[in-house]
Order: structure tokens, then C-alpha cells, then sequence
């Protein structure tokens, strides 16, 4: 069920078409959470590159303003590479989205307020053409990091205009100079913006498709065990049909061969039931017939496989069964379907329904086939109606014909 509402909410994000990045809080919830831990590593590995990049300009300052030198080492190894690596340390470890995307905007900030100090501190010539490597750091902010759309929009407005305050107050840099940087850094702002919007909407336009199938995937994975779970139940009393006998029923008789154990199997028949349907029709025969299965899956072992083998008959396959428990077992079953006190006026006005049951349990031996114990079963409920239905009967396998003389085995018609 929640997984159909997340595929509703993903389908219609995908046919939403709006330049609004932020999904909906469902899908924004698990958006964040399946990419939280890969995009904090990929943003932290980027922060490192970018730390020593940075300390790296610090052989552009002893170039261009050898005066402001050791200004330069302290700000940028003593400032801003603690700060750096204290932030990607907490991002590394793990904070909410909205921490990590303002913790790396904060560096992006910082590393913009460091560089204009820098810059304003030495009056060297042709220092201030340091200025137009400024725009590198809204790069690594809004196309390294790829911070958040709204995160990059803020600390690139913000990062401009500490820039701008710098500029225009840096008396050494001439006004044509001042004009260019100025115009440099907003289209260099402008630009990167927009290839991180585009970046942004193309990491949540391909999640929104990763997701989709995936949540298909599991649809089809429901649906093709619904059909199996369907084609191996009996639609009327959602018993299991004989196609699941067939595959349970070799199952355990090897397993009864492996470990030498007992195997056994009631077969039962609703008594006089063509009798019932005549009288009450077919549809109230349906609900008798559930009401029959019912009581039988009631009074089985929830180790049992409880079978509706065809119309009006029965089979009840037991793991590991004992001839000392098998008749018990048959017995609350008999009890406790002539307990429902189902009326069954076709035979007579005080006649209720009933079944009959034939037991069969043996050990498997290397010259049986699983048809055996199925064919004594058989006999055994032949028995049981021949001395007057409403009873059980637990076959003896060394009076029983052989397997090969038996009426039944697996794909004979259901009486």
C-alpha cells in the first residue's frame, strides 16, 4: 500500500513539468534519503580537492603580493583550511540535508571573505587582478559541490556582493578594472547558477525514473506472486488446488525418504452431496463446501496441507504422521464438520452433512511410488462408505491391493 501511493506521487512528479526542483515531502523524504550518503561523500571528496586548490594560490600570493605574504598563510592555512576541514568532517559523519547544504555553503562564503581580505591587505602591483580568479569559487560552490539550487543561489548573491563591498573600496585597482571584475563575476554567478539548476533538475529528474521502475519492478514481482499464489489455491475455498498437492506432495516424500520417516494422507468425501445440491441448489452448495473446508483447516495441524482435490472431495496431506495419530487426526476432522450441523433435507429431514475419510500411513520404501499411499487412502475411503458413511477408515497397507491394482492415483477425475 505505501509503495502505491509512492509510485502515485512519482508518476505524478514526473508529469508535473514545473521548474520547481523540490519534490513533494513524500517523494523529497526518500529522494533524500537513498542519496543523503552518496552525495555527502561525493560533496566531501570535492572539499578536499577544492582545500587544496586553494592553499595552492598561496604561490600566487608570494608572486603578486609578496608584502601581504604571511597575511595569506595565516587566513588561508590558519583560517580557512580549519574551518574547511572541520565542516567536511561533520558532513562526513553525517548531518540532515539542510545542515550539510549550509555548512558547504558557509565554505564557499568564507573562502570568498578570506580571498577579499587577502586582496585588500597588500597594495603591490597588479594585485587586484586576483580578482578574476574570485569567480572559481562560485565554480566549486554551484558546479563541484552542486550545492541545492536554493543553497547556491544564496551563497553566490551573498559571495557577489562581499566581493562588490572589496572591490569598490580597493583604492589600488583602477574603476575601468573595477567595472570589468564586476561584470566578469555576475555573468561567471549567472552562468554557473544555471548549469546548477540544470544539474539539480537532472539529478531528480533521473531519481524520479530510478525510482519509478524500481517501484514497477516490485508491482510486477507482487503481481506474478499473486498469480502463483492463484494458480496453486482453489478459488472457491482458497485450500490449496491439486496442482499444489502434486508439487507438495513429492516435496515431502522425499523428504519422508530421506529421514525414514511416516507419511500420511486422509482422503475425504462430503457424503451424499449431489443430494445436498439437488435440494439447495449449486450456490448454496459453494457455501457448504466452504463451510466443509473451513472446518477442515480448523482441525489440522498447521503442519497439514488441507487440499481441495476436485468438487466434493478432499485431501489432507500430513508431514512426519504416526498410525497412532492419524485416526485422532481424521477423527476431529469427521467431528468437525458434522459439528457445523449443516441441514441436508436431500437425504432426509433430520440428515445433517457429513464426510467420510479414508487414512493411509506408511513409511516410504525405494520400490513405492507416491501414488501408493494416495491409492490406499482411496481404498480406505471406499471402505469407510461402504460400511455406512459418516466414519473413518485407516487402511492397512500389508491387506491393501498394490499400487498398480488401485483405482486412483493423482490425475484421476475428482467423483
Amino acid at each position: 500500500m505505501v509503495n502505491d501511493v509512492l509510485l502515485k506521487d512519482v508518476e505524478d512528479e514526473l508529469g508535473r513539468g514545473s521548474w520547481r526542483l523540490r519534490f513533494a515531502d513524500h517523494v523529497e523524504a526518500h529522494f533524500e534519503a537513498d542519496t543523503q550518503r552518496q552525495r555527502s561523500r561525493n560533496m566531501v571528496v570535492a572539499g578536499l580537492i577544492a582545500a587544496f586548490i586553494y592553499n595552492l594560490f598561496l604561490i600566487n600570493d608570494f608572486s603578486f603580493r609578496p608584502d601581504a605574504f604571511t597575511t595569506a598563510v595565516a587566513l588561508r592555512a590558519g583560517v580557512m583550511l580549519p574551518v574547511g576541514l572541520t565542516i567536511l568532517w561533520w558532513v562526513y559523519r553525517g548531518v540532515s540535508p539542510r545542515t550539510r547544504e549550509f555548512l558547504m555553503a558557509s565554505t564557499v562564503i568564507c573562502a570568498t571573505l578570506i580571498s577579499c581580505m587577502i586582496l585588500v591587505s597588500s597594495t603591490a602591483r597588479y594585485s587586484y587582478l586576483d580578482v578574476f580568479s574570485f569567480g572559481l569559487i562560485l565554480v566549486v560552490g554551484n558546479i563541484v559541490y552542486s550545492l541545492r539550487f536554493g543553497y547556491a543561489l544564496a551563497s553566490s548573491v551573498l559571495s557577489v556582493l562581499i566581493i562588490v563591498a572589496f572591490v569598490i573600496n580597493y583604492a589600488p585597482m583602477p574603476l575601468e578594472i573595477k567595472r570589468l571584475a564586476i561584470f566578469t563575476l555576475l555573468a561567471n554567478g549567472a552562468f554557473t547558477l544555471v548549469a546548477n539548476y540544470r544539474l539539480e533538475r537532472s539529478e531528480r529528474l533521473a531519481y524520479l525514473h530510478v525510482l519509478r521502475e524500481k517501484l514497477r519492478a516490485g508491482h510486477y514481482l507482487k503481481n506474478n506472486e499473486m498469480l502463483s499464489q492463484l494458480s496453486l489455491t482453489d478459488p472457491l475455498t482458497n485450500l490449496a488446488n491439486r496442482r499444489q498437492l502434486d508439487m507438495e506432495f513429492a516435496t515431502r516424500w522425499r523428504e519422508a525418504v530421506d529421514k525414514n520417516a511416516w507419511l500420511g494422507l486422509m482422503v475425504i468425501d462430503i457424503d451424499h452431496f449431489k443430494a445436498y445440491n439437488d435440494r439447495y441448489g449449486h450456490l448454496q452448495g459453494d457455501d457448504c463446501l466452504r463451510q466443509v473446508a473451513r472446518a477442515m483447516q480448523l482441525n489440522s495441524r498447521s503442519a497439514d496441507l488441507v487440499v481441495r482435490f476436485g468438487g466434493e472431495e478432499f485431501v489432507v496431506l500430513m508431514a512426519e504422521a504416526s498410525p497412532e495419530a492419524a485416526e485422532p487426526a481424521a477423527e476431529r476432522i469427521r467431528r468437525g464438520v458434522e459439528a457445523l450441523q449443516i441441514a441436508n433435507a436431500g437425504v432426509s429431514p433430520q440428515a445433517v452433512v457429513t464426510v467420510s475419510v479414508g487414512v493411509a500411513v506408511l513409511p516410504p520404501e525405494a520400490n513405492m511410488t507416491a501414488d501408493d499411499i494416495l491409492s490406499h487412502a482411496d481404498q480406505a475411503l471406499y471402505q469407510a462408505k461402504r460400511w455406512g458413511r459418516n466414519r473413518i477408515w485407516v487402511a492397512n497397507p500389508v491387506d491393501l491391493p498394490n499400487a498398480d491394482d488401485a483405482a486412483g492415483d493423482l490425475c484421476r477425475s475428482a467423483r
